[in-house]
């Protein structure tokens, strides 16, 4: 159980369970990613869409020329599947979240099979097209959820390296700081364009670190991929 519980934060029990971290290990997987290019990295956004926090974060991809892959909570797009449709629109990859963002260790393997067929359901039926990708509400699947993920089709992907944007004590200094202070070629970064489960107006002072992370990465050469 324990390797579950710590996949997130320690590589070697993510690599247990077969998830990759990075963009190297997800080319691995099987999935056929243009991703893969040494010189790029993923930005990936967790919990949306908001209706503040999405535009602010297109707006600011948009004006670098970047891409990222959006893992969105099913419970929020059926809220706003416009927002969806423009994630799609402007060239971004869509992802699975869940349908609610709730613990998967707390969760039946009823209750989170069907969190998997509502949330792919929200995807399809905003976008038309199905979700390639997974990642679970704080990084952690179960075993039952991990299983579910597999059967479903899904490919399970965590990060390697965050911002912590979450946290309510931050600035956009220090979650730049933390998510490309020590960046690599094939890095997974994770970041948060909702507030809805984190600290209120937490997605503001990430909108400000996302100006800076593009920044930086452009001055090291690095471009941004698609996960999915």
């Amino acid at each position: 159980m324990l390797r579950y519980v710590f996949a997130p934060v320690h590589p070697a029990f993510a690599h247990s369970l077969g998830v990759p971290l990075t963009l190297t290990e997800l080319a691995g997987s099987g999935q056929d990613l243009t991703a893969a290019n040494p010189r790029g990295v993923a930005i990936t956004f967790d919990d949306g869409p908001h209706p503040v926090g999405t535009p602010a974060m297109l707006e600011v991809l948009a004006r670098h020329g970047a891409r990222a892959t959006f893992f969105v909570i099913g419970e929020q797009v059926v809220k706003r599947p416009q927002l969806l449709q423009r994630i799609q629109a402007e060239g971004h990859a869509i992802a699975l979240h869940g349908y609610h963002h709730r613990l998967h260790l707390r969760r039946s393997a009823v209750e989170l099979a069907d969190d998997f067929t509502r949330g792919l359901a929200a995807i399809e039926d905003a976008v038309g097209s199905s979700a390639r990708l997974h990642r679970p509400p704080f990084g952690i699947y179960s075993r039952a959820s991990l299983q579910i993920a597999r059967d479903r089709g899904l490919q399970p992907l965590l990060w390697s390296t965050w911002g912590k944007d979450w946290r309510k004590f931050t600035t956009s200094e220090r979650i730049a700081g933390r998510a490309v202070g020590g960046i690599q070629a094939a890095d997974v970064i994770l970041l948060h364009d909702a507030d809805f489960y984190s600290a209120k107006r937490s997605h503001e002072r990430t909108a400000q670190a996302l100006e800076l992370m593009l920044a930086r990465l452009e001055s090291a050469g690095l471009g941004t991929f698609l996960c999915g």
